[in-house]
């Protein structure tokens, strides 16, 4: 039996994650075929490998853009984290030139700006994981304007899966902030 993987690897099931791969396969059960009904139908128990992070899991991914409301980051396989500027290093302020955050980080002595330039690998922490049903979404938006349902990833449209996280906690954020230099 061929198994395809196109109709859910790297696609989100409501509530559940990210479908990345397909681990196995258990069971191949009988197949059926209906009258006036070209396909065949079989019932497949399998194991999917699905992205799923948990509340206060650590994570480590690249900046990928920031804007005045926050920054968002990758995962290489997830692009759709994003850190709200309320759960940025504090006190922190939103860089209009350079286009990035910058914390302002006291030593006690003097104050040093630790900037988030884009590529910076960043450690954050999962606040909450967000679903959005973009099928009812795209289902509800087609039937109110009367044509066929929207493609996804149009700038506006929710994201299916969204991860919020922080970096406002010791130890989080830049991992170049949190080298220790062995320069001797």
């Amino acid at each position: 039996a061929v198994v395809s993987t196109q109709s859910t690897g790297n696609k989100v099931l409501f509530k559940h994650g990210l479908c990345i791969v397909l681990h196995d396969i258990l069971h191949i059960g009988d197949s059926f075929s209906f009258p006036g009904d070209a396909g065949t139908y079989t019932s497949v128990l399998f194991r999917y490998v699905v992205f799923k992070p948990f509340e206060d899991e650590v994570l480590i991914g690249r900046v990928r853009r920031s804007s005045s409301e926050g920054v968002w980051v990758t995962l290489g396989f997830f692009e759709d984290v994003f850190l709200p500027q309320e759960y940025l290093q504090s006190p922190c302020r939103f860089d209009k030139e350079d286009n990035c955050w910058v914390w302002e980080y006291r030593d006690g002595l003097e104050t040093h700006n630790l900037y988030m330039d884009e590529k910076e690998e960043i450690r954050f922490r999962v606040v909450k994981v967000e679903y959005n049903d973009v099928a009812k979404t795209n289902r509800s938006t087609a039937t109110e304007k009367g044509g066929p349902m929207p493609a996804g990833g149009v700038e506006g449209e929710p994201l299916p899966m969204k991860i919020i996280g922080t970096i406002s906690e010791p130890g989080l954020g830049l991992l170049s902030w949190w080298r220790e230099d062995n320069v001797e």
